[in-house]
Protein backbone atom coordinates (compact mmCIF):
# COMPACT_ATOMS: atom_id res chain seq x y z
CA UNK A 1 0.00 0.00 0.00
CA UNK A 2 1.38 3.10 -1.12
CA UNK A 3 2.56 5.60 2.24
CA UNK A 4 1.27 8.60 0.36
CA UNK A 5 -1.39 10.23 -2.46
CA UNK A 6 -0.61 11.27 -5.73
CA UNK A 7 -2.16 14.18 -7.06
CA UNK A 8 -3.54 13.64 -10.21
CA UNK A 9 -1.79 15.01 -13.45
CA UNK A 10 -4.72 14.65 -16.42
CA UNK A 11 -8.37 15.97 -16.54
CA UNK A 12 -9.43 12.10 -16.26
CA UNK A 13 -7.38 11.59 -12.91
CA UNK A 14 -8.81 14.45 -11.53
CA UNK A 15 -12.37 13.31 -12.50
CA UNK A 16 -11.45 10.09 -10.62
CA UNK A 17 -10.52 11.79 -7.54
CA UNK A 18 -13.67 13.48 -7.64
CA UNK A 19 -16.16 10.98 -7.95
CA UNK A 20 -13.93 8.72 -4.82
CA UNK A 21 -14.84 11.81 -3.01
CA UNK A 22 -17.84 12.68 -3.70
CA UNK A 23 -18.77 8.94 -3.37
CA UNK A 24 -17.10 8.62 0.05
CA UNK A 25 -19.30 11.88 1.01
CA UNK A 26 -22.30 11.02 -0.16
CA UNK A 27 -21.97 7.56 1.88
CA UNK A 28 -20.77 9.84 5.29
CA UNK A 29 -23.79 11.71 4.70
CA UNK A 30 -25.96 8.95 4.89
CA UNK A 31 -24.49 6.25 7.08
CA UNK A 32 -21.79 8.13 9.03
CA UNK A 33 -17.80 8.22 9.55
CA UNK A 34 -17.88 5.28 11.20
CA UNK A 35 -20.03 3.25 8.83
CA UNK A 36 -18.46 4.08 5.96
CA UNK A 37 -15.50 1.55 4.45
CA UNK A 38 -13.33 2.04 1.61
CA UNK A 39 -14.59 -1.06 0.12
CA UNK A 40 -18.26 0.91 0.31
CA UNK A 41 -16.44 3.62 -1.46
CA UNK A 42 -14.73 1.56 -3.86
CA UNK A 43 -18.43 0.40 -4.85
CA UNK A 44 -20.00 3.57 -4.73
CA UNK A 45 -17.29 5.05 -7.05
CA UNK A 46 -17.15 2.49 -9.05
CA UNK A 47 -13.58 2.27 -8.65
CA UNK A 48 -10.42 0.13 -8.47
CA UNK A 49 -8.56 -0.15 -5.47
CA UNK A 50 -5.54 0.77 -7.21
CA UNK A 51 -7.24 3.72 -8.35
CA UNK A 52 -8.18 4.98 -4.83
CA UNK A 53 -4.66 4.10 -3.40
CA UNK A 54 -2.99 5.85 -6.14
CA UNK A 55 -5.02 9.13 -5.15
CA UNK A 56 -5.46 8.58 -1.31
CA UNK A 57 -2.96 7.17 0.97
CA UNK A 58 -5.08 5.63 3.37
CA UNK A 59 -8.70 5.84 4.96
CA UNK A 60 -7.68 9.59 6.79
CA UNK A 61 -6.73 10.95 3.85
CA UNK A 62 -9.64 10.30 1.81
CA UNK A 63 -11.73 11.50 5.31
CA UNK A 64 -9.38 15.06 4.84
CA UNK A 65 -10.57 15.24 1.38
CA UNK A 66 -14.57 14.61 2.24
CA UNK A 67 -14.01 17.62 4.74
CA UNK A 68 -12.37 19.91 2.29
CA UNK A 69 -15.12 18.87 -0.33
CA UNK A 70 -18.15 19.46 2.37
CA UNK A 71 -16.59 22.89 3.38
CA UNK A 72 -16.15 24.15 0.02
CA UNK A 73 -19.62 23.28 -0.63
CA UNK A 74 -21.08 25.14 2.25
CA UNK A 75 -19.40 28.04 1.34
CA UNK A 76 -20.23 28.04 -2.27
CA UNK A 77 -23.90 27.70 -1.84
CA UNK A 78 -23.96 30.36 0.55
CA UNK A 79 -21.66 32.50 -1.48
CA UNK A 80 -24.93 34.98 -3.29
CA UNK A 81 -26.27 35.38 -0.12
CA UNK A 82 -23.07 35.83 2.35
CA UNK A 83 -22.18 38.65 -0.99
CA UNK A 84 -25.63 40.43 0.35
CA UNK A 85 -24.85 40.14 4.02
CA UNK A 86 -23.81 43.92 4.09
CA UNK A 87 -27.27 45.25 4.90
CA UNK A 88 -30.02 44.93 7.37
CA UNK A 89 -32.01 44.03 4.36
CA UNK A 90 -29.66 41.56 2.96
CA UNK A 91 -29.13 39.59 6.45
CA UNK A 92 -32.60 39.30 6.96
CA UNK A 93 -32.88 37.67 3.42
CA UNK A 94 -29.78 35.62 4.49
CA UNK A 95 -31.68 34.33 7.38
CA UNK A 96 -34.60 33.76 5.88
CA UNK A 97 -32.91 31.31 3.41
CA UNK A 98 -31.80 29.33 5.91
CA UNK A 99 -35.04 28.87 8.35
CA UNK A 100 -36.69 28.58 4.71
CA UNK A 101 -33.91 25.25 4.19
CA UNK A 102 -34.15 23.56 7.19
CA UNK A 103 -38.84 23.76 7.19
CA UNK A 104 -37.51 22.30 3.16
CA UNK A 105 -35.51 19.66 5.00
CA UNK A 106 -38.05 18.84 7.70
CA UNK A 107 -35.10 19.98 10.02
CA UNK A 108 -32.88 17.04 8.87
CA UNK A 109 -29.22 17.16 8.49
CA UNK A 110 -28.09 19.94 10.40
CA UNK A 111 -25.25 22.10 9.53
CA UNK A 112 -22.49 19.41 7.13
CA UNK A 113 -19.79 20.78 8.63
CA UNK A 114 -20.37 20.84 11.99
CA UNK A 115 -21.55 17.08 11.74
CA UNK A 116 -18.44 16.18 10.78
CA UNK A 117 -16.55 18.42 12.80
CA UNK A 118 -17.97 16.02 15.67
CA UNK A 119 -17.02 13.14 13.91
CA UNK A 120 -13.43 13.74 12.59
CA UNK A 121 -12.39 16.78 15.10
CA UNK A 122 -10.88 14.35 18.00
CA UNK A 123 -9.75 11.57 16.03
CA UNK A 124 -7.64 13.82 13.21
CA UNK A 125 -6.06 16.87 13.61
CA UNK A 126 -5.44 17.20 9.43
CA UNK A 127 -9.55 17.28 8.91
CA UNK A 128 -10.25 19.49 12.19
CA UNK A 129 -7.86 22.00 10.55
CA UNK A 130 -9.51 21.74 7.13
CA UNK A 131 -12.93 22.17 9.10
CA UNK A 132 -12.08 24.81 11.42
CA UNK A 133 -10.94 26.29 8.33
CA UNK A 134 -14.15 26.32 6.18
CA UNK A 135 -15.94 28.13 9.44
CA UNK A 136 -13.18 30.42 9.40
CA UNK A 137 -14.14 31.25 5.35
CA UNK A 138 -18.19 31.36 6.30
CA UNK A 139 -17.42 33.75 9.36
CA UNK A 140 -14.97 36.01 7.04
CA UNK A 141 -17.98 36.22 4.85
CA UNK A 142 -20.42 37.41 7.68
CA UNK A 143 -17.88 39.65 8.95
CA UNK A 144 -16.98 41.31 5.46
CA UNK A 145 -20.45 42.46 4.62
CA UNK A 146 -20.66 43.99 8.89
CA UNK A 147 -17.08 45.44 7.94
CA UNK A 148 -18.97 47.71 4.85
CA UNK A 149 -22.16 48.18 6.66
CA UNK A 150 -19.80 49.93 9.48
CA UNK A 151 -17.45 51.42 6.78
CA UNK A 152 -20.66 53.24 5.61
CA UNK A 153 -21.48 54.50 9.17
CA UNK A 154 -24.61 52.11 10.11
CA UNK A 155 -22.83 50.34 12.60
CA UNK A 156 -22.43 52.30 16.05
CA UNK A 157 -18.87 53.29 16.55
CA UNK A 158 -18.91 51.03 18.99
CA UNK A 159 -19.95 47.77 17.42
CA UNK A 160 -17.45 45.32 16.42
CA UNK A 161 -18.44 43.70 13.18
CA UNK A 162 -15.86 40.66 13.94
CA UNK A 163 -17.09 40.36 17.38
CA UNK A 164 -20.77 40.26 15.77
CA UNK A 165 -19.69 37.52 12.80
CA UNK A 166 -18.40 35.25 15.60
CA UNK A 167 -21.21 35.63 17.69
CA UNK A 168 -23.83 35.04 14.21
CA UNK A 169 -21.76 31.78 13.60
CA UNK A 170 -21.82 30.64 16.94
CA UNK A 171 -25.39 31.12 16.53
CA UNK A 172 -26.52 29.56 13.81
CA UNK A 173 -24.42 26.57 14.59
CA UNK A 174 -26.56 26.04 17.38
CA UNK A 175 -29.61 27.19 15.99
CA UNK A 176 -28.69 23.94 13.31
CA UNK A 177 -27.96 21.70 16.01
CA UNK A 178 -30.62 22.04 18.17
CA UNK A 179 -32.94 22.02 14.64
CA UNK A 180 -31.46 18.98 13.75
CA UNK A 181 -31.77 16.81 17.08
CA UNK A 182 -35.61 18.32 17.82
CA UNK A 183 -36.37 18.06 14.24
CA UNK A 184 -38.00 21.49 15.00
CA UNK A 185 -37.42 24.27 12.23
CA UNK A 186 -38.92 26.36 14.62
CA UNK A 187 -35.20 26.53 16.91
CA UNK A 188 -33.61 28.17 13.49
CA UNK A 189 -36.52 30.94 13.68
CA UNK A 190 -35.77 31.84 17.44
CA UNK A 191 -31.43 31.89 16.15
CA UNK A 192 -32.99 34.08 13.23
CA UNK A 193 -34.53 36.46 15.32
CA UNK A 194 -31.97 36.62 17.96
CA UNK A 195 -29.22 37.28 15.51
CA UNK A 196 -31.37 40.02 14.04
CA UNK A 197 -31.64 41.51 17.65
CA UNK A 198 -28.08 41.66 18.26
CA UNK A 199 -27.53 43.55 14.40
CA UNK A 200 -30.28 45.87 14.99
CA UNK A 201 -28.68 46.82 18.38
CA UNK A 202 -25.18 47.85 16.85
CA UNK A 203 -27.03 50.03 14.18
CA UNK A 204 -26.84 53.63 14.47
CA UNK A 205 -29.31 55.30 15.66
CA UNK A 206 -31.59 57.31 13.48
CA UNK A 207 -31.32 61.15 13.60
CA UNK A 208 -34.09 62.33 15.77
CA UNK A 209 -36.78 64.45 13.31
CA UNK A 210 -36.34 67.93 13.64
CA UNK A 211 -38.43 69.87 16.23
CA UNK A 212 -41.20 71.46 15.02
CA UNK A 213 -41.27 75.74 13.97
CA UNK A 214 -43.45 76.87 16.92
CA UNK A 215 -46.00 78.90 15.92
CA UNK A 216 -45.76 82.29 14.49
CA UNK A 217 -42.04 81.40 14.07
CA UNK A 218 -40.38 81.83 10.55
Amino acid sequence: MPTSSNPPRTARGRATRERIVQAAAELVAERGVAGTSLDDVRERAHASKSQLYLYFADREELLRGVATATSDSVIESQAQALAEFDSLAGIERYLEGIVAMQVERHASGGCPIGSLAGQLAEQDEGARAILADGLARWETGLADGLEAMASRGELRPSADPALLATQTLALLQGGLLLTQVRRDAGQMRIVADTILTLVRAALTAPSPPPAPTPPGMP
